[in-house]
């Protein structure tokens, strides 16, 4: 048995996954905001921002009115050469059955090493041996989480020098080889397009879509040159067509808005998920 057979895994793209609609990110900021606005699907809420056993009342309330809840871990370090933490893995996994969560997602990136924190997420150095490296410590997320691990793609600043695979070729492998899901997020996918040189539709192109999970959408701003993905503005347009390339390729079983500072009124937030319905309806529209 091959490698990849050998390692392969259920994932939210085989097959029906969990259809989630439209969301947006919980953060206690907005919990009113979320309880009282109509048309949100789903929610995603920072696992490190929760502990299981005490769970807000807002997201109790929004549980038990039917909306999906789903951990976003910030912190796993899945991308690291040690292996993930077994506390870290372990509260992800609380996370996940206290909210009764269809899956759990996290960000292939860096954030450790050596015992320093790197305070950002990381690119990690896509190179065959790091690939080899990662795909274990999925597997081991994966044998240790109830429901299944959804992996979300970094903005970037900068490119490691020995890169071997581009983005998308290195989650595909990923994927093929660990059959983990996908969290696609394009505003990060625009961030690296502006910063990097990357293209976002060649990546699409390139990415195994068909273990989408779902799909992150934010905004950000450019200071000399450079774009900043902060989630605290309007998405631009440019993300939005990018979403619209996107369901053109295949369809997302959810979209969620990310908003973590600066917050606007519920009329705004309305809005942007209306601006999402919209650039989604646009790929229907065309197809």
């Amino acid at each position: 048995m091959s490698e990849p057979e050998a390692g392969r895994r259920a994932a939210p793209g085989d097959g029906p996954g969990a259809e989630l609609g439209v969301g947006i990110g919980w953060r206690a900021e907005l919990d009113l905001s979320i309880e009282r606005m109509p048309g949100v699907d789903f929610l995603e809420v920072v696992a490190e921002n929760i502990r299981p056993g005490d769970l807000p009342e807002s997201l109790r309330l929004l549980r038990a009115r039917g909306l999906p809840v789903i951990p976003h871990g910030v912190s796993l370090g899945i991308g690291g050469a040690e292996p993930p933490s077994p506390a870290r893995l372990a509260h992800l996994a609380a996370c996940a059955e206290a909210l009764d969560s269809p899956l759990v997602s996290e960000h292939l990136a860096f954030v450790r090493g050596g015992g320093l924190e790197a305070g950002h997420l990381l690119p990690v150095p896509r190179t065959r041996e790091s690939l080899r490296v990662i795909t274990e410590n999925v597997r081991r997320a994966q044998d240790t989480l109830p429901v299944p691990l959804a992996l979300e793609n970094v903005a970037a600043i900068f490119g490691w020098p020995d890169d071997e695979l581009t983005e998308a070729e290195f989650l595909a492998e990923l994927v093929e080889r660990t059959g983990v899901g996908l969290l696609i997020d394009v505003a990060n996918l625009y961030t690296n397009q502006v910063n990097l040189g990357l293209s976002a539709v060649d990546a699409l192109d390139a990415l195994p879509l068909e273990h989408l999970a779902y799909v992150h959408v934010a905004g950000g701003y450019e200071h000399h040159g450079i774009w900043h993905d902060t989630h605290t503005t309007s998405a631009p347009q440019a993300v939005l067509d990018l979403l619209t390339e996107l369901c053109a390729r295949a369809a997302p079983p959810g979209v969620l808005l990310e908003w973590d500072d600066d917050y606007p009124s519920d009329a705004a937030l309305e809005g942007e998920l209306s601006r999402i319905r919209a650039a989604m309806s646009l790929a229907r529209e065309a197809g």
